[in-house]
Parts: C-alpha cells; sequence; structure tokens
C-alpha cells in the first residue's frame, strides 16, 4: 500500500527541461482543519475594486498535564488557547458564513493557510497568518449541517 502510495506521488511530479536547468515540479499540499469556538461574530469587509471577505475568529484549545507523569492523575492541568483569524473569499460559503457563525457556536473549519503583511494604524509592518476557509460545518445549535 505505501510502495502505491508512493509510486503515486511519484507519477505525480513533471519534469521541465529550460535552458539546461532542470525543474522538479511537484505536488504539495497546504490544508488545515481546525475545531474549535467562534470567538466574535463576522464581519463582511470590501477593499476598494475587491472582492468582500467574511472574517471572524476561531479559538482552538490545548489541554495538558503537568507533574510526575501522564499515568497518574496528580499534578497541574494546563491549557493554552490559540486564535485564529479565518477569511472567507467563496461567494456563497461567504454569505452563509456572515449570516450563520454566531460568537460562541463550534465549527469545523477547512481550508488552507495563508501568511501576509500589513501595515498597522502606527505604520507599523506586521504579519499575518490567516486561514483561508473552503468549507465551515456547524456542529452546534440547530444549524447541523454542511456548507
Amino acid at each position: 500500500m505505501l510502495r502505491r502510495a508512493v509510486t503515486q506521488l511519484l507519477g505525480q511530479s513533471v519534469r521541465h527541461q529550460s535552458n539546461d536547468v532542470s525543474l522538479i515540479l511537484e505536488r504539495s499540499m497546504n490544508r488545515v482543519q481546525l475545531l474549535g469556538r467562534v470567538g466574535q461574530d463576522p464581519v463582511m469587509r470590501q477593499a476598494d475594486g475587491r472582492n468582500p471577505v467574511t472574517i471572524f475568529s476561531v479559538a482552538t484549545n490545548e489541554v495538558w498535564r503537568t507533574g510526575d507523569g501522564e499515568s497518574t492523575p496528580s499534578g497541574d492541568i494546563s491549557q493554552k488557547t490559540t486564535w485564529h483569524r479565518i477569511s472567507v473569499f467563496r461567494p456563497g460559503l461567504r454569505d452563509v458564513a456572515y449570516q450563520y457563525v454566531k460568537k460562541g457556536a463550534r465549527v469545523l473549519v477547512e481550508g488552507k493557510l495563508d501568511y501576509g503583511e500589513y501595515v498597522d494604524k502606527n505604520n507599523v509592518r506586521r504579519q499575518a497568518t490567516t486561514i483561508i476557509a473552503d468549507n465551515i460545518i456547524f456542529l452546534s445549535d440547530s444549524a447541523k449541517e454542511r456548507v
């Protein structure tokens, strides 16, 4: 089974010759799944001449036990919350997310990572990591459907 998967991946590679330089283009993947709670109601923004985007945040939690070891119940429980910025550009999904995603709702967001830069109001250059959503699954309330 592993051999077949490796053969498929190698078969999907493309070789291109250009001026004595051998360039290998291979298939890659940028995929993210987040399961968490919405931190704020979504907002829809539109820059000059660009398509609108729906933006909201999702919190994910990581929990672990500190102390003697994981096999004993002694020790403190620690938790870390990470906030993720979600952007929805796809027209149908963008509108549904804006209308139905609500603060506190539990959602599964699927998409890809995007890294970018922007200049804040104090003219300081900042970096931003965003999840570009291409699927949202509502897991709480009555909206338990796949969008």
